[in-house]
């Protein structure tokens, strides 16, 4: 009895000792899954953030991830800039000005383009000049110029074309390609009507190219050469009059003399002007009294005892 007994409490005991084993290793093959898990996310993020590293030191941020709150890079300067400008200045002596100019120009490694010279009724120069002067030495001689005299009028720009610039590049390695392919299918042509065609198409890329070629050294000109056009004028020096300059007998005489011979002048104008008709009018005078007036018929004049008879 006892015997049995003893093997009912064992079977008993065994259920839920069963159950609790697999509930404890179930619990710990769980935790275990989650540890892997857990291990494997952090290797994986271990490995991201290593790889992550370069980007994240270019980008400067801490972590690996982007800072948004980081000033973004600064922005490339253009390399090729038209720059022009226009001075107009007002001088006492535009020839030493104009020669000041020069030799500002000549120092920086510039030329003197077109220039044009004229003087006014006044006697009064005024010059207009091209000038080219390298972009380094550009705002060096601008404020040169600037000091030669009396700033009247300035006005100043300066045009980004490095699109234009990198386009006919591009365009010109491209056309120089194409231009080596028709070379190359002129060499292998053997029928003349092809090699007609080849050399047609040859010829119109060439043209395209020595245009783009024209094209490129234009920019290269304008982007490494600033123009400035520099226009000096004379300013008119008024002398101040004199309290004792009074007009005397002299001065009354010579202009007295002036009024004469600005009549004298005027007379001999009107003269000139009166003589092709006067002659005209002499000529006609002579034909009538030489030629027609002879010619015409007399009437008889009455005799007076005529006269006296009627009456």
């Amino acid at each position: 009895m006892r015997t049995r007994r003893t093997v009912r409490s064992a079977h008993a005991l065994a259920g839920p000792l069963l159950a609790a084993t697999l509930l404890v290793t179930g619990c710990s093959g769980a935790g275990d899954s989650a540890d892997s898990k857990a291990g494997a996310g952090v290797a994986a993020d271990e490995r991201a953030d290593a790889q992550a590293g370069p980007e994240s030191a270019k980008q400067g941020a801490p972590g690996g991830t982007a800072d948004r709150s980081a000033p973004s890079a600064p922005r490339i300067a253009a390399e090729h800039i038209i720059r022009t400008a226009s001075l107009t200045v007002r001088v006492k002596d535009v020839p030493t000005a104009l020669d000041e100019a020069r030799t500002a120009i000549t120092g920086a490694g510039g030329y003197v383009g077109d220039e044009t010279t004229r003087r006014d009724s006044q006697g009064h120069e005024r010059t207009r000049v091209v000038l080219r002067v390298p972009v380094d030495a550009y705002d060096r001689v601008l404020a040169t110029l600037e000091g030669t005299g009396t700033l009247v009028e300035r006005n100043a720009s300066a045009v980004d074309v490095t699109d234009q610039v990198v386009d006919v590049e591009s365009r010109i390695r491209s056309q120089r390609a194409s231009v080596a392919r028709i070379r190359e299918l002129m060499d292998r042509a053997t029928r003349l009507s092809d090699v007609v065609t080849l050399e047609g198409e040859l010829s119109s890329r060439q043209a395209d190219l020595e245009s783009l070629l024209a094209r490129q050294a234009s920019l290269k000109d304008r982007t490494s050469l600033a123009t400035i056009t520099l226009t000096l004028s004379e300013t008119p020096v008024k002398k101040a009059a004199k309290a004792d300059d009074e007009p005397g007998f002299l001065d009354a005489l010579a202009g007295g003399w002036g009024v004469f011979l600005t009549l004298l002048r005027w007379l001999m104008l009107a003269l000139g002007a009166i003589l092709p008709f006067a002659a005209v009018a002499a000529l006609v005078v002579l034909v009538w009294s030489r030629l027609i007036g002879p010619r015409l018929p007399r009437r008889p004049r009455p005799s007076p005892d005529a006269g006296n008879g009627d009456a």
